[in-house]
């Protein structure tokens, strides 16, 4: 039988990265162009459909099975991005209708955190399991739900947005509107916002952050500083990994997961800040789930994670 594939394309605010993945789950060769330099709906689309085909051309590929695609603010059900607010051209965009109508091939789209949880289950750690949470830690914070083997998109096709769950009443202004959400503060952003709150706490510390301007404090930053012992960067990582374990406590009520996939680029600190966040889940989870759920970090390659993800959502059928 002739070998099949398929195409994931990852929509970010930045860049626009497309993948042609065997059904192996291997990307076998990829491109990607600048979303943020397109104002243009149409022109965004044909940019696609035209980096598409050449992928296709260049590898000789003549047939493929449809192309996926995760998306911030992406709908499954109506196949549209609905007012995401990084991207350039805003509004309701029917990805899904001007794609199919330009390439001739299914379409299925998603938020980007749900296209990770689907990666996870098809070529990741969550191969052979029927429930399971995948958390994303980011720019923003995101979430996809795994129930007997679905991706679960809800009512409205937005199930799932355990970012924007409340942590701390009135607490800091979200993106979202609302204040207090999770994201606001176990986001990179929140983090950074977390320890330059800290330090203002802290007129004694004389580390490696203090001369640091607000500006320029990054997650990657403090995740270093926490890793070669610095006190400041040790309590941020504390406090954010407790929240953190608390709100997947929580989840945990809603879905019973088999397991809780962690991913993204503030994780990459490792256990200066997987260790409190294993610590705070042990200590607020219901003793009936005791003992049942795994907190483990994604097993994708971070580069391919969002390619894959959105290719396997053509598996959720």
């Amino acid at each position: 039988m002739k070998e099949q594939y398929s195409i994931g394309i990852d929509v970010g605010g930045t860049n626009t990265d497309i993948g042609l993945v065997n059904e192996k789950g291997t990307i076998v060769a990829r491109t990607n162009f600048s979303t943020a330099e397109h104002n243009d709906i149409n022109v965004y689309m044909d940019t696609i459909a035209e980096k598409v085909r050449s992928l296709l051309v260049n590898n000789n590929i003549t047939n493929i099975e449809g192309i996926g695609i995760g998306a911030p603010n992406g709908n499954y059900y109506t196949g549209c991005i609905d007012n995401a607010p990084n991207l350039h051209f805003g509004g309701n965009i029917k990805v899904k209708k001007l794609l199919e109508s330009r390439l001739g091939v299914p379409v299925v789209l998603s938020n980007d955190a749900n296209a990770a949880a689907y990666g996870e289950f098809i070529y990741g750690g969550g191969r052979g399991m029927k429930h399971f949470l995948m958390v994303t830690v980011g720019t923003g914070v995101g979430s996809g739900f795994v129930v007997d083997g679905k991706l679960i998109h809800g009512h409205g096709g937005a199930a799932g947005e355990l970012g924007h769950s409340i942590l701390i009443p009135d607490g800091r202004q979200c993106s979202c509107g609302r204040k207090g959400c999770l994201e606001a503060y176990t986001s990179a952003r929140g983090i950074c916002r977390t320890c330059w709150e800290l330090r203002n706490e802290m007129p004694e510390y004389n580390g490696v952050l203090a001369n640091v301007d607000k500006d320029e404090l990054t997650s990657q930053m403090i995740g270093e500083a926490a890793n070669n012992g610095d006190a400041l960067a040790l309590k941020t990582f504390e406090l954010t990994g407790h929240w953190l374990g608390l709100a997947c406590a929580n989840a945990v009520t809603f879905s019973s997961p088999e397991a809780i996939f962690l991913m993204g680029g503030p994780l990459k600190a490792g256990d200066v800040f997987v260790g409190p966040l294993k610590k705070s889940f042990d200590e607020h989870l219901l003793n009936i789930y005791k003992g049942t759920v795994e907190i483990r970090l994604s097993e994708l390659k971070a580069n391919d994670v969002a390619i894959l993800g959105a290719a396997a959502l053509l598996k959720n059928k």
